[in-house]
């Protein structure tokens, strides 16, 4: 039996649990090797599959870097990015949320992916703009929604939520995020609640109504 005739023989849930067999093994090799120097040989031993069930899942590396990214992009979008719109409580949601978000930005293994796109952005565009777009975007939309919301009830007065939202993710990251990213220092968690503590207070006075 050919390998795709085989494939086309498995119920989705073995498909599905090897296809997280593959992802899992890809990010192990892709975080510790890079994307140039991975091997799609090197992640099929590391998936503990064949060479050929890896090209039945995956077309090339490229294919299986763009699946593994966007993944883990909608995981930290699924796990952090999740308001209750009816939750006007905005200072203790915002954060709950900075302190949530900055913990999982500022973990230093799960920036080598980070490094990864932005290495390879200039000759592979696409990879880049769907990086932004799965993940970054996502996170902007969901919370201007949460402060749209919030408008709405008189909460608070945004001329702008998709701008302020954009605004008070990249403050809650001020000081934490780029020491990290360049292999600085990573922060305590007491750093994150004081810098999460203060872009609280600054976006409740640029933003609280009345």
């Amino acid at each position: 039996m050919s390998l795709q005739a085989e494939l086309s023989t498995r119920a989705p849930d073995e498909d599905s649990v090897k296809r997280r067999q593959i992802l899992d093994g890809a990010m192990r090799v892709f975080l510790d090797k890079g994307f140039d120097a991975a091997s799609m040989g090197e992640i099929a031993r590391a998936a503990g599959v064949s060479k050929g069930t890896l090209y039945v899942y995956f077309d090339d590396k490229l294919t299986l870097f763009d699946a593994m990214v966007q993944e883990r992009c909608k995981v930290h979008v699924e796990r952090v990015f999740e308001f209750d719109h009816a939750d006007h409580a905005v200072e203790a949601v915002l954060t709950r949320f900075g302190i949530d978000f900055a913990t999982v930005m500022c973990r230093p293994e799960g920036l080598s992916g980070v490094r990864t796109v932005i290495a390879i952005a200039d000759r592979m565009p696409e990879l880049g703009r769907r990086f932004y777009a799965t993940g970054p975007l996502v996170g902007i939309i969901r919370l201007g929604a949460y402060l749209d919301a919030q408008v709405a009830a008189g909460v608070l007065t945004i001329e702008d939520t998709e701008v302020a939202a954009a605004q008070f993710i990249d403050s809650v990251l001020a000081t934490l995020f780029k020491p990290v990213l360049f292999n600085y220092g990573s922060p305590t968690s007491e750093n994150i609640v004081h810098v999460v503590g203060i872009a609280v207070r600054m976006f409740m006075a640029a933003y609280r109504a009345g």
